[in-house]
């Protein structure tokens, strides 16, 4: 048994997301949200963090840590669950953030996650992109969508991931998951791979460059259901980053091709509850021909009226629903206003539902 397992244990016991172990600091955990130290532990040593992170570091990552000065991997502990691990070295010396994972992968009906996304499981070609910043569980709705297919339909999937979180079982469908600098080189050359290899539905973790992206929008113009992830915080300013990565010579094709190609974007982001705990609040947009239309037009800023209007298609703005947990009591105005994109429109969106609250003077 690794030293640093008695971490992750105490992580799993106490409900905590996220471990960061840096020299010079004690021991932190993030629970909620909120960062805390180890009040029981010293401080780290170099020396010390070097003893912690290397145990369970493997040969190729510290290579490439002496390399590069960083690495990423994943680590699995039998009844503690998988942990994505960041391995850095900062202006004090040696540090690693480690995120658990959960062995059980959730439901729809656990995460109470919108129809909206079970529709788009039951899409068979297209692309639909899950968005949010770092820690707004990205992941975690992925994983559930996958699990739904997995249980519900006869397929082939192909996940491809940096690294590997949740890992699935196959079920109904056939399920190869693939690593990046593991199983292959990177996003561009696993996706175009994978269309030499039979699939039904590809998940591509995050579509980081230009190359991977436009493989997958014609991975989706071709007959497969794609899943992708980008850090955008709205599903408007999604389609305008996708458009964006390209050349300006090229971008009216590309909105040609992604108006055909995507089906929908859920964005989301997680909320601290009152009384603990954290609720993920998603701003769903699902294309349909007038919004694709005005894709490809390149006029998204009118989309937003669209969603305002449609919420018999299963779309939601980020707005309402937090405005809604606030009315629910779920959790605190001050919470979700500081959440929220648009700070007016936030304030406009409790009025609507009969919250009062005044913003903190800049």
């Amino acid at each position: 048994m690794a030293e640093i397992d008695k971490y992750f244990k105490l992580m799993v016991e106490h409900g905590i997301s996220d471990l960061h172990l840096c020299t010079g600091c004690r021991p932190m955990f993030r629970k909620d949200g909120t960062m805390m130290p180890l009040k029981a532990d010293d401080e780290i040593t170099a020396e010390r963090a070097e003893e912690l992170l290397f145990e369970i570091t493997p040969e190729k990552n510290l290579q490439e840590f002496k390399d590069t000065h960083d690495t990423d991997f994943a680590y699995e502990l039998e009844g503690a669950g998988r942990y994505r691990a960041n391995i850095f070295r900062d202006h004090k010396g040696p540090g690693g953030v480690f995120r658990l994972i959960p062995s059980e992968i959730l439901t729809f009906e656990q995460l109470n996650l919108p129809l909206a996304l079970k529709k788009f499981c039951q899409l068979h070609k297209g692309l639909v992109l899950i968005t949010g910043p770092t820690g707004s569980g990205k992941s975690t709705t992925l994983a559930a969508m996958i699990d739904y297919i997995n249980k519900n339909r006869s397929d082939h999937i192909i996940t491809i991931e940096d690294p590997i979180e949740f890992v699935h079982q196959n079920h109904k469908c056939l399920i190869n998951q693939r690593e990046v600098h593991t199983h292959t080189l990177g996003f561009k050359n696993a996706l175009r791979a994978a269309l030499r290899e039979d699939p039904d539905i590809v998940l591509v973790g995050e579509m980081r460059d230009l190359e991977t992206t436009h493989i997958a929008i014609e991975t989706a113009e071709t007959g497969h259901l794609v899943f992708g992830t980008l850090h955008t915080t709205t599903a408007i300013s999604t389609v305008d980053r996708l458009i964006d990565q390209f050349p300006s010579g090229q971008q009216s094709q590309i909105r040609t091709m992604l108006s055909g190609a995507l089906k929908g974007v859920v964005a989301q982001n997680l909320i601290k509850k009152k009384g603990g705990g954290r609720v993920a609040a998603l701003e769903v947009l699902v294309v349909s021909a007038a919004v694709a239309m005005l894709i490809r037009e390149g006029k998204t800023a009118q989309i937003m009226s669209i969603m305002q209007t449609a919420k018999k298609e299963g779309m939601t703005l980020l707005n309402e629903e937090l405005a809604r947990f606030v009315k629910e009591e779920v959790v605190e105005p001050a919470e979700a206003y500081s959440k929220a994109v648009d700070k007016e429109g936030i304030l406009k969106a409790f009025e609507g539902v009969g919250v009062s609250y005044k913003p903190p003077a800049d």
